[in-house]
């Protein structure tokens, strides 16, 4: 029996324990950040690299995904004659849910992995050992510039993915499925509030700061050489997407009360 109940209580205490390391890793990035001179390269550097870079996977992510989205909204409104709702429901769904959440899982699985595989191999090769030998604060030095960028980037993202996805949706409804132009941008702009894009980025900066300190965690307690890297890359990429998820369920519920 006891060994029962240990098998059952080592998974919930390691997750505690996870939890624990990501708040005091985010608690000792928020302090450095305060207390500590920014190192402004690095932070432009990750600004390009986090936000420059990965545009063209946002806007190809938000213009397909609009305009699949239009489609599929009209064949089934056009079945009970509400084909001119189709704008409004896009545009509210694409700021709401679509535009930040996907946006947050193309940016997980592109720079997240990559920060992940980046301080790891830092880890396993001891670089950050050597950082503190020169003192060099490792979290000053590595994951204040790519928090702050994250954190600056999703939101802009997240509004090209909503603006793109807007935009492909309105062309397909039009040009594709001749819909009426003019109610479906009527009922777009009537019923699209600026609550709504508030709802997309305020998801979008929470994920942002979800996804740098689940992957830049797993690239500091790296092990095992280049197995490790491997692991911890891939496990961040999972781990990132699955918060994401989760945290979008619990923000929708919040912010909608």
């Amino acid at each position: 029996m006891r060994r029962f109940f240990v098998r059952l209580g080592a998974p919930v205490v390691a997750f505690v324990r996870y939890l624990g390391e990501l708040l005091l890793l985010a608690a000792d990035t928020f302090r450095s950040v305060f207390t500590r001179r920014l190192r402004w390269r690095l932070f432009l550097g990750q600004m390009v690299e986090i936000g420059l870079l990965s545009q063209l996977v946002v806007i190809v992510t938000g213009g397909f995904t609009g305009a699949v989205f239009a489609a599929q909204t009209y064949f089934q409104f056009n079945k009970i004659g509400m084909g001119s709702a189709v704008g409004a429901v896009v545009s509210v769904a694409i700021c709401r849910e679509l535009g930040p959440v996907l946006t947050a899982l193309m940016v997980a699985g592109r720079v997240g992995a990559a920060m992940s595989a980046e301080i790891g191999t830092m880890k396993v090769t001891e670089q950050i050992d050597a950082l503190r030998a020169l003192a060099v604060y490792p979290i000053d030095y590595l994951v204040v510039p790519r928090a702050l960028a994250m954190m600056i980037s999703m939101p802009l993202l997240t509004a090209e993915c909503i603006g793109f996805g807007i935009i492909s949706g309105y062309f397909a409804a039009i040009v594709l499925l001749d819909l009426n132009g003019t109610y479906y941008l009527g009922n777009m702009v009537r019923w699209t509030l600026m609550r709504d894009l508030y709802m997309g980025l305020s998801k979008a900066f929470v994920f942002g700061i979800l996804i740098v300190f689940i992957s830049c965690h797993k690239g500091l307690t790296t092990r095992e050489g280049a197995v490790g890297v491997g692991r911890a890359t891939t496990e961040a990429v999972v781990i990132s997407s699955l918060a994401v998820l989760i945290a979008n369920f619990f923000l929708t519920m919040t912010l909608n009360v």
